[in-house]
């Protein structure tokens, strides 16, 4: 990566430590709150009532949906395959109108197909409808493309964090490239996100193996970038988030100590349960619980670091 790291932290530090802000009252209720930053609606069929009951399971105070984009037959979406994010999920207008309906407990991202031309109309007009993030962004495109790039000057303008899916030849190619855009956009923060994004916590990652085991070796590319970027975060949902927290519990816990205010829990599970072995959102709150050095740091994975990256201020998260 050639920049300098010094000058580089100097001129973002002041940007990414103005993110600090805190909740709103309403968010506190629960005596240990969890906000849930990665959840989708009609993920994998699943209905708005399991959904709910899934979400209360789990014991989550607030969610941040995130829709997909619409549906187009492009590259970008691999001719179709990848509409609704490749798992059913319902788009923008479906996940704002569950917020509104269902109150302060539930947030909305802003998402749509990067690289069509009403991408950023789409987005930026639900972002002025109480959007919090533009997320997730997973399409099948190049991360430092202009498509890509236009959505980081939004995310810029509104001040919101971008969520991206990171997975080898399928979606946000050039992962290796990516330093570029951080060090370009040091004041947009970014959350990394599935398979190659975790594989590459590890210096050996494969890159054409989604879900590694065993043990990591230190100084991998995701590590760095968590290490060198004060805008870079990491998202913990899904089955790569949980493969990450368990496949070498020793390194685990050293990077979840190093990495305490960059870390976020997301659950990004289908299941109507919300608990026990079938739920990975469930597994990736034990886990966190069970890997974090103390309970200061366990709030701040499971509820700090999320109120910081997005901004979860009163003004900021009034209901839609």
């Amino acid at each position: 990566m050639h920049h300098s790291r010094r000058e580089f932290l100097s001129v973002s530090a002041a940007a990414v430590l103005g993110l600090a802000a805190p909740i709103d009252a309403e968010a506190q209720d629960a005596p240990e709150p969890i906000i849930d930053i990665h959840q989708h609606l009609g993920y994998s069929g699943r209905s708005d009532e399991a959904f709910l009951a899934h979400q209360q399971r789990m014991g989550i105070a607030r969610t941040i949906l995130l829709p997909a984009g619409r549906p187009v037959n492009t590259p970008s979406t691999h001719d179709g395959k990848s509409n609704g994010l490749d798992a059913q999920a319902l788009g923008n207008e479906a996940c704002y109108q569950f917020a509104r309906r269902h109150g302060r407990a539930f947030m909305v991202a802003a998402n749509e197909v990067p690289d069509i031309p009403e991408a950023p109309k789409e987005i930026e007009r639900y972002l002025k409808r109480g959007g919090v993030a533009i997320a997730e962004q997973k399409f099948g495109v190049d991360c430092d493309s202009p498509a890509m790039q236009r959505i980081y000057d939004i995310a810029r303008a509104h001040r919101v964090p971008v969520l991206m899916h990171w997975q080898h030849a399928m979606y946000n190619y050039g992962f290796d490239r990516f330093h570029r855009m951080l060090e370009r956009y040091h004041d947009v923060t970014f959350i990394g996100h599935a398979q190659t994004w975790w594989a590459n916590v590890d210096a050996k990652a494969d890159q054409t193996v989604m879900y590694p085991k065993g043990p990591v070796t230190r100084g991998g590319l995701s590590d760095r970038y968590l290490t060198d970027y004060p805008n870079m975060f990491g998202d913990l949902s899904a089955g790569s988030g949980l493969n990450a927290l368990t496949r070498d519990e020793p390194f685990a816990r050293d990077f979840v100590a190093r990495h305490q205010d960059k870390l976020i829990f997301g659950s990004d599970c289908s299941d109507p349960d919300g608990g026990g072995t079938s739920c990975l959102g469930a597994q990736i709150i034990a886990a966190v619980r069970r890997l974090a050095p103390d309970k200061g740091v366990e709030r701040k994975l499971l509820h700090g670091n999320a109120v910081r990256a997005f901004r979860l201020k009163a003004e900021a998260t009034r209901r839609p």
